[in-house]
């Protein structure tokens, strides 16, 4: 295509046509800052499915906002025939298609990720070996808050790659598991009795959901597992370490001594 060809394919550019220009990329700009800030807004006045069914419509919006301006936009420097939009997105493709590779990779997955939603606002995944919540998913990556409060941001690029965890999966219930290790020379019963009667009374506890108390006997002791689902899942913190509390308290007034896993038995596990 010569130089020739390529200006023909370009209206001829007036003032009129960069004010138009302007106006709509600041309108498009000013529309998704506002939707970015009015629905988190919303989103904390509401509990539970609600707010998570807001969260996840932030996004969506996003990427509706930016295809309505390019649509709009390309008419006004493009002659819209089929001939013109043809050769302009073939050269597009092209260039992109080898200088950015990885960042187009990361968008079409952010693209994959809208439509398949592995992961959305209030989700708590791990990516990685990375835990946390999503509070933003852009256009090329998904920003988390860990436990620790340390924002990390992930490309989507991992979806092509990595394995995908979600702890809650765009819902209100999120189970948390509480771990105890006891000595094997006590009555499984009554543990199991106690660390139900713990949870039970546990001010963040969901009783609309199931509660287990499951164990699992081990060379070194017997482990007990508390499975319950909290409130709220940001609560999942507090739940555990308030469970872990309140049962080592109980156990030890029971006289039940918590198992030790003795020199030897660490070192033949490093060994395998």
């Amino acid at each position: 295509m010569d130089s020739e060809q390529v200006l023909g394919l370009f209206k001829k550019v007036t003032s009129g046509t960069i004010i138009e220009i302007t106006i709509l990329i600041g309108a498009a700009v000013a529309l998704i800052w506002f939707f970015e800030k009015m629905l988190p807004w919303l989103a904390e006045r509401l509990h539970s499915r609600r707010r998570l069914l807001v969260l996840a419509m932030i996004p969506t919006i996003r990427i509706l906002v930016f295809i309505v301006a390019i649509i709009w936009i390309v008419p006004l420097l493009i002659e819209p025939t089929i001939q013109n939009m043809i050769a302009i997105l073939g050269a597009a493709g092209v260039a992109i298609g080898f200088a950015l590779k990885d960042y187009v990779s990361s968008l079409l997955a952010g693209i994959v990720a809208a439509y398949e939603m592995p992961y959305r606002p209030g989700d708590w995944i791990e990516v990685n070996g990375t835990y946390g919540e999503v509070r933003h998913i852009g256009t090329r990556v998904v920003t988390i808050v860990t436990p620790d409060d340390t924002v990390v941001f992930i490309p989507h690029l991992k979806l092509w790659r990595e394995l995908i965890h979600n702890a809650n999966n765009h819902d209100a219930n999120l189970m948390c598991v509480t771990n105890f290790y006891l000595d094997p020379d006590h009555n499984p019963e009554q543990v199991c009795r106690v660390l139900e009667d713990v949870a039970l009374s546990s001010p963040y506890i969901n009783l609309t959901n199931p509660l287990l108390v499951l164990l699992d006997e081990k060379p070194w002791g017997t482990h007990y597992r508390i499975k319950a689902y909290p409130m709220d899942p940001r609560q999942q913190f507090q739940f555990i370490s308030d469970l872990t509390a309140r049962g080592k308290q109980c156990l030890r007034e029971l006289r039940i001594k918590f198992a030790r896993v003795s020199t030897d038995y660490t070192v033949v596990q490093n060994q395998k």
